[in-house]
């Protein structure tokens, strides 16, 4: 994180322990995200990374609903939230669909107006979903 002790309140982070999921074209698949946090109003990202390629955003979570860009409509592509966990539904699986997808949280920061973001590569959450 890229904040000084003073400046952090709270240790933000997310958990991805599902590991590997196989599915096959036309199923619906649905991967889990814990996270802790000591935001009142967590905002919950997911995105999509493809073999050689940067990650691409997918879509927001938040407590007023779910935020999709407009490659992955929600038709489609739709997270649910609860206190501890957000969940990524993919309905219609295409072959396409097959890669890796992690989830992220805004970290929030008492007493200080700039937002910090976490490394998304850091050790808590390293493990990855990936789709055969």
């Amino acid at each position: 994180m890229f904040c000084s002790s003073s400046e952090c309140k709270g240790e933000d982070k997310v958990i991805q322990e599902q590991g590997d999921v196989i599915a096959a074209e036309g199923d619906t698949v649905t991967l889990y995200c814990k996270y802790e946090t000591t935001s009142a109003f967590p905002y919950l990202f997911w995105y999509k990374q493809d073999v050689n390629d940067y990650p691409k955003y997918v879509l927001r979570r938040d407590a007023s609903g779910t935020e999709n860009t407009q490659e992955f409509p929600k038709d489609r592509f739709d997270a649910e939230l609860n206190k501890t966990s957000v969940s990524l539904k993919i309905q219609k699986l295409q072959l396409s669909d097959s890669a890796v997808y992690y989830c992220a949280l805004r970290p929030t920061v008492t007493g200080n107006s700039k937002t910090l973001y976490k490394n998304l590569w850091s050790k808590d959450n390293r493990i990855l979903h990936n789709i055969h």
